[in-house]
């Protein structure tokens, strides 16, 4: 069975970094996406990055492009998501998230797998 744990989440400030992690087990992940996603209170999921376990590409929404940075580390099963220049809006529950395949996917709806979540706060 497939299990996510996140980790890492908690209170910056603005401009401050954070780092995400989510500890995959269950499976081997080479063939598999992982993503990165986010509900704000009020809003829909949506979705933030991902990377392909086998070869490492990744995929970013433009809201994060060139502040997030998604890796995996292959040794610890784990992937993890770095967070620079961190802003207000950025605040929310960020959800680890795993799909079979070796296409880059970018809707909640694609990912089977899910981890409970870990709350980014970050004060203006």
């Amino acid at each position: 069975q497939v299990q996510l744990v996140e980790s890492g989440g908690g209170l910056v400030q603005a401009g401050g970094s954070l780092r995400l992690s989510c500890a995959a087990s269950g499976r081997t992940f080479s063939s598999y996406i992982m993503g990165w996603f986010r509900q704000a209170p009020g809003k829909e999921r949506e979705f933030v990055a991902a990377i392909r376990w086998s070869g490492g590409s990744t995929y970013y929404a433009d809201s994060v492009k060139g502040r997030f940075t998604i890796s995996r580390d292959n040794a610890k099963n784990t992937v993890y998501l770095q967070m620079n220049s961190l802003k207000p809006e950025d605040t929310a529950v960020y959800y680890c998230a795993a799909v079979f395949g070796m296409v880059v996917r970018v809707r909640v709806r694609e990912y089977d797998y899910w981890g409970q979540g870990t709350q980014v706060t970050v004060s203006s």
